[in-house]
């Protein structure tokens, strides 16, 4: 082969190489890395330090009461969304017994009352029977129909609320969206941050795994407007979402802003009362018909003050 051809050709590869590093790091870091399994090699270093929201180790980040009375028998299975673990792991350490939650330095064991699986492995638990209790955002279609095709009417129970939020590169100029903005980005229509008041870049628009709790409020939030395949994800600027607090408090923020909407700042303050316009429930979800009496008392536990009080000093927004 000809040497100057030869070299021609590793400049090609080495500037394809540049291209993938350019990508913004901290849109990969939060997004890309993230959709991985919860059970894959690493996964809990990159997503959530599930350590950080261990019940009964003194971990500041689990936010507890004391002097609750804590259930005895038959203690519930509960699990949950990555996104909401420090909520019910305070319910957790709350009312159950401290000795229902297993820990082995890297998750729980089967024999554990507390799971971690995210959104996706927690509904398909609950209707399976592996869980009793799930902390999640509202359920998929397709969640939905698993559950009706194995026979399985879900009961849900707000418990809380908060955000649902669009992020991008903190260097990026463009602060505000609106929601016909995001929905012209996700099917396409909106291609580059030139058409936004922003740099002339083309924006990736970064999806998360189908049935997790962020994928389904996209969803939602779309309607019935089809969201097109987004081929060059790996290209331009990237604007991604997820939940508020999971961005602001779990993952520290890591290089990103929050996005407004329509002009309004996603706060305490706007999601309760309605302003910030893409607000979502978090709800305790059971199976219609359950049995187990501390299913009830865990959920009645949730609703009380004190279970809101927990809400709130987890960093979400509760009830009242």
């Amino acid at each position: 082969m000809d040497r100057k051809k030869l070299i021609k050709q590793l400049a090609v590869i080495f500037a394809v190489i540049m291209i993938f590093v350019g990508i913004d790091l901290a849109i990969y870091s939060l997004f890309i890395v993230r959709v991985t399994s919860h059970h894959s090699p690493g996964m809990q270093k990159m997503s959530v330090e599930v350590a950080d929201y261990v019940p009964f180790t003194g971990s500041e980040s689990v936010c507890s009461v004391e002097g609750e009375e804590r259930l005895e028998g038959d203690i519930p299975t509960i699990d949950g969304a990555a996104a909401l673990l420090p909520i019910y792991a305070g319910f957790v350490e709350s009312i159950y017994p401290e000795d229902s939650v297993i820990f082995n330095g890297e998750d729980y064991d089967a024999a554990s009352a507390m799971h971690y699986t995210n959104t996706r492995g927690a509904y398909k638990d609950i209707v399976d029977g592996n869980a009793d209790i799930i902390i999640c955002a509202q359920p998929s279609d397709e969640q939905l129909a698993y559950a009706e095709q194995n026979g399985v009417e879900l009961e849900m129970v707000q418990v809380g609320s908060d955000a649902f939020v669009f992020i991008v590169n903190a260097n990026n100029p463009v602060s505000d969206i609106t929601i016909d903005q995001i929905r012209g980005i996700y099917s396409g229509e909106i291609t580059n941050w030139s058409e936004l008041g922003g740099d002339f870049s083309p924006i990736a628009a970064m999806r998360r795994n189908k049935n997790s709790g962020s994928e389904t409020a996209l969803e939602k939030l779309m309607g019935d407007t089809p969201i097109k395949p987004d081929y060059t994800a790996l290209f331009g600027s990237p604007i991604g979402f997820s939940f508020r607090y999971y961005v602001t408090g779990m993952l520290a923020e890591g290089g990103v802003k929050i996005l407004t909407i329509n002009g309004i700042e996603p706060t305490p303050e706007t999601i309760a009362d309605g302003s910030y316009p893409i607000s979502g429930g978090i709800y305790a979800v059971y199976r219609k018909g359950e049995t187990n009496e501390n299913v009830y008392k865990a959920i009645d536990f949730m609703l009380s003050p004190e279970g809101q009080k927990i809400v709130e000093q987890s960093g979400y927004i509760p009830l009242s």
